[in-house]
């Protein structure tokens, strides 16, 4: 693979960076159009969507030290490094802190949540289904070693320093694996946006969607410094994906029955009579 993307002089620029903010900008513009025809003010989103960027970025790395702590508290000069500057850090700390300050957020502005949150969640798929190949570039989060026809062998001695990728062994592009996965996710979602049956609907099937997805393609992951719980049981990821399902069930449970109740008010309102 390519870590680098190009040299001049002393200058390189890493290829993970480039795909990142092609992914950021991708997501971006699709925070703009679907803001757009819900009746957003999108000005208030390009401004919500820059502090999203800084929390998901400065959540994803602050999962990635807790999961790695042993490492980081032999080596605490690692936490102000260039390498932490370069690392992309865990997808779910990133993706809890930008929720969470997402919620702030709408609550303090009275933005309208869940048409916010369904706004978001086509964006944010698609920003994954990019930034993993700056993931397969980097050879970073690379798959487990494989004798399945598909495969992908790393010989870049860079690759290996950044991410960790054994060299010269064939292993599971599970970057792209989930890139192609992420790609499907997004089609559906926008192929839903018009269809939905209610505000929240398309955040609940991405959480649904991308939850299964990981929980699965994490066997297939080969990097060791994802973090375990239960004795190794389950990945980090795989126990927040079990999470983010039992989430989205009680999101749906709770968005459904208000829907149920706005319906039946609505129902029961005595008509209007025209007088004159």
């Amino acid at each position: 693979m390519h870590p680098i993307l190009f040299r001049i002089g002393s200058f390189q620029l890493p290829t993970y960076g480039v795909i990142l903010a092609t992914a950021l900008l991708a997501a971006v513009y699709v925070v703009m159009r679907l803001g757009k025809r819900e009746g957003l003010d999108t000005g208030r989103l390009f401004d919500f969507s820059t502090w999203l960027i800084i929390v998901a970025l400065v959540g994803a790395k602050l999962l990635m030290v807790i999961t790695e702590w042993h490492y980081y508290w032999q080596n605490p000069g690692e936490l102000v490094s260039w390498g932490m500057f370069q690392a992309g850090g865990v997808f779910y700390g990133g993706f809890i802190a930008a929720a969470f300050f997402a919620w702030w957020y709408t609550r303090r502005n009275k933005l309208p949540i869940w048409k916010v949150f369904d706004v978001y969640a086509p964006a944010i798929v698609l920003g994954q289904a990019i930034g993993r190949w700056g993931c397969f570039a980097a050879g970073d989060d690379y798959g487990k070693p494989t004798n399945f026809p598909i495969h992908v062998v790393f010989t870049n001695p860079l690759a290996h320093q950044i991410g960790g990728v054994p060299l010269n062994v064939p292993v599971h592009p599970v970057q792209l694996y989930e890139s192609a996965l992420c790609f499907g996710i997004f089609a559906f979602l926008m192929w839903k946006f018009r269809r939905k049956a209610y505000d929240g609907q398309i955040f609940i099937s991405y959480l649904t969607l991308y939850a299964v997805a990981r929980f699965f393609l994490e066997f297939l992951r080969g990097d060791p410094d994802r973090g375990f719980v239960f004795h190794d049981l389950l990945s980090t990821s795989q126990f927040i994906a079990i999470l983010a399902l039992v989430a989205a069930a009680g999101i749906a449970h709770h968005l459904q029955g208000r829907k149920g109740h706005a319906e039946k008010a609505t129902s029961r309102a005595p008509a209007k009579h025209a007088h004159g």
